[in-house]
């Protein structure tokens, strides 16, 4: 194998979050519709002497580029799996341009990009299902960012179900963050407790998705207040649905048209130009 080989860890939402309960060792059960962007972190390798990770981007800063990295221990999990004699080391680079902490997968996202990556150049008669299981243990959305298509999540985010997605497939959409990183388990530590019913999405989402809720976006707020600004500013430029993503502090605008999207991207850069934001399409 030689030349370079290319992934995209495509952004992950949280369309809806439903918070069921809290389990006794901590973690939640929750119900979310989980969707895709058509763009995120860029992923490229190629054969070295030993594995490498070189981190690169806007969002590069602070991130550890040793084995701990989520990108790094993909590619170790899977050649434990299959034997250093069909996975050889790699040079990595991680251009990151996804915000970290943000409540968009970022991680979870780039270490399915790095799964995809392996497989298809080095395992490829390993089907989606059982990559998706093999690197499940990185982290509860790391399964779901392998197909990275929109299904739903259950349990706490990593027992995945097909969902109706025709309707939302090229829907624009608008990702905004105030750039202040937002620490996933301290806001699910701050969840009130009260399960508020389930999810439902069928066979018209985009209603559903109006009168369904992130169970995290206030707990989230009260860690971030500039949440709040966000949702504000959004729900002011025309959306169908303006909601924050995980447990924040990105939140999510999806328009009726492209155009649409385009102007209020343009608008909200001009009265907050210090919040990151990124323009795209639902996969």
């Amino acid at each position: 194998m030689s030349g370079a080989m290319r992934e995209t860890g495509w952004a992950k939402v949280n369309l809806a979050l439903h918070v069921r309960a809290r389990r006794p060792d901590g973690y939640h059960m929750i119900e979310t519709l989980f969707a895709f962007v058509d763009a995120g972190d860029a992923i490229s390798a190629s054969p070295a002497d030993a594995d490498r990770l070189t981190i690169t981007g806007e969002f590069s800063g602070g991130l550890s580029a040793g084995d701990d990295n989520l990108v790094l221990r993909s590619l170790a999990l899977l050649r434990a799996r299959f034997g250093a004699a069909r996975i050889p080391p790699l040079g990595v680079t991680l251009d990151k341009s996804l915000p970290v902490a943000a409540g968009i997968g970022g991680g979870s996202a780039d270490a399915a990009a790095m799964a995809r990556l392996v497989r298809d150049h080095f395992v490829p008669e390993v089907g989606e299902a059982a990559l998706a299981a093999l690197v499940a243990p990185l982290g509860a959305d790391v399964a779901a960012c392998v197909a990275s298509r929109t299904c739903l999540g259950t349990g706490t985010g990593d027992e995945l179900s097909p969902a109706p997605a025709a309707a939302l497939v090229g829907m624009p959409i608008l990702l905004v963050n105030p750039r202040q990183p937002v620490a996933t388990g301290p806001v699910f530590a701050a969840w009130d407790g009260i399960d508020r019913g389930p999810l439902y999405i069928g066979h018209d989402p985009r209603a559903e998705l109006i009168g369904a809720r992130n169970d995290l976006q206030r707990p989230a707020t009260a860690e971030c207040p500039a949440i709040a600004e966000v949702l504000l500013e959004l729900g002011g430029l025309g959306p169908w649905l303006a909601r924050m993503s995980g447990s924040g502090a990105t939140c999510l605008a999806l328009f009726d048209a492209a155009a649409r999207r385009d102007a209020a991207a343009v608008r909200l850069a001009e009265v907050r130009p210090d919040w990151w934001q990124l323009a795209g399409a639902l996969r």
